[in-house]
């Protein structure tokens, strides 16, 4: 009935929690340089995570691409010119995806597909007792379970946000050449001239962060679920919604901390 009483417990919970995933983070990290190394699920999860999330995450950078070349013609033609409207709308599409939107977009994508995933499977795991079955057989949990799924998001990740700035800024260009009737040409030069391979580190960077994080987060909640399949639910949902807010926590602090240098 005291409130400080209840505030004190619920902030030890929270050092408490916060201590278990950070050791269990550095127990799936140092797992990456013991033998034995399983390539064969590091490649399965590395096709799981990455090859199949291609077409979601190819679609939403389309659609991104269309919405953010439509919406920064029409806003600058109307608040300026046509003509900075044509010389500034792919900048905008190409800095805006390869910087926030892609990362960004792609990372919540993967979360609510693959971060699901993850912790409903392995927390199908622990309330089946299959996890105490592989200590049973001498058999790392984390290192077997976890490690190979935390090195194909970190991998995996910045490869789709790659193929999705290239398809997101493609329908950029396709949409602002058809419909908003730009120069092809000049769509071209514009957006080889804003290219920057520093914009290009500072979304790739996020996107390897992301995808560490979706992953821990995931294998963390599956991995210490427990309740049947009412606790598989619910830690499949905190994946979820503690991988986005990760994400979005991360992706202000990536940005500042660039630029910063």
């Amino acid at each position: 009935m005291n409130p400080l009483a209840w505030l004190g417990m619920a902030s030890l919970n929270g050092l408490a929690n916060l201590g278990h995933f950070i050791l269990f983070g550095l127990h799936a990290f140092s797992s990456l340089f013991r033998p034995p190394f399983r390539i064969g699920l590091w490649g399965q999860q590395m096709l799981e995570i990455g090859y199949f999330s291609l077409p979601v995450v190819g679609l939403t950078a389309a659609f991104s691409g269309l919405v953010l070349a439509l919406q920064s013609y029409m806003g600058l033609a109307e608040l300026a010119s046509a003509d900075l409207a044509e010389d500034s709308t792919p900048r905008v599409v190409l800095s805006a995806l390869v910087q926030e939107l892609g990362p960004v977009l792609a990372g919540l994508m993967i979360a609510g597909r693959v971060g699901a995933a993850m912790a409903a499977e392995i927390g199908t795991m622990r309330v089946t007792e299959q996890i105490d079955a592989l200590h049973t057989l001498s058999v790392n949990p984390i290192a077997y379970l976890v490690t190979p799924r935390l090195l194909a998001a970190t991998l995996m990740l910045p490869m789709l946000v790659l193929i999705g700035d290239v398809i997101g800024a493609g329908a950029g260009y396709l949409l602002a050449t058809t419909k908003l009737g730009l120069n092809p040409g000049t769509y071209l030069a514009i957006t080889w001239e804003t290219f920057s391979w520093h914009d290009t580190s500072i979304g790739l960077t996020k996107a390897a962060a992301f995808g560490f994080l979706i992953a821990l987060i995931s294998t963390y909640q599956g991995y210490g679920s427990g309740g049947g399949a009412q606790g598989v639910g619910r830690a499949a949902t905190q994946a979820v919604v503690l991988s986005s807010v990760a994400i979005l926590a991360a992706n202000y602090l990536i940005t500042a901390w660039f630029f910063a240098l």
